[in-house]
């Protein structure tokens, strides 16, 4: 699973995670609470088979573009997992590895496959610390807050201190403010 994908600024990252046993409580990383995410994370680190990561930086997704650049995420954080499996679940209803016989997309995976839900949120949690951590190398944006995503705090702040170099300049809200339209 990936997280990151509609925001204006910071990385898109990938997560894939095999997991020993089941782990009570996975579900969708966005139906937990944040406290929640923080402590199914540690669970997962400890108990998962393998765990990886895939970060795909905004100057990356601007080149690449969207699909691609979540395809590229998801193919290192694969590249993080030594082997030892024997299919790829994708949330959602693309499969960003046709060419690969053992992958395939499930719509709500994030939900309803434990593995998938692990990955959903072990990405979520390492792409929301590190945009916290950033923050302070940022403080006009507000990037704590509201960690890259769309909202009416980071509208404000783009509007006062203009686009930086974490700002995805592809992403059309931000194309516009580039163009001072």
């Amino acid at each position: 699973d990936e997280v990151g994908r509609g925001c204006w600024a910071g990385p898109v990252v990938a997560g894939a995670v095999i997991l020993k046993h089941p782990i009570e409580g996975l579900k969708d990383s966005k139906k937990l609470s944040k406290r929640q995410r923080e402590t199914l994370t540690v669970r997962i680190r400890n108990e998962a088979e393998a765990i990886g990561l895939g970060w795909v930086a905004p100057a990356e997704v601007d080149e690449l573009g969207l699909t691609e650049a979540v395809r590229l995420a998801m193919r290192r954080a694969l590249e993080e997992i030594a082997g030892g499996y024997d299919e790829i679940i994708i949330d959602g209803s693309f499969n960003f590895f046709p060419e690969n016989s053992m992958a395939k997309a499930v719509i709500k995976a994030d939900d309803t496959v434990p593995a998938v839900s692990a990955a959903s949120i072990v990405a979520k949690v390492a792409r929301d610390t590190y945009m916290a951590e950033i923050a302070s190398g940022y403080p006009d944006y507000g990037f704590k807050n509201h960690v890259g995503y769309g909202t009416a705090l980071h509208l404000e702040r783009l509007k006062l201190h203009g686009v930086s170099d974490l700002h995805r300049r592809s992403f059309k809200p931000i194309r516009a403010l580039v163009a001072g339209v």
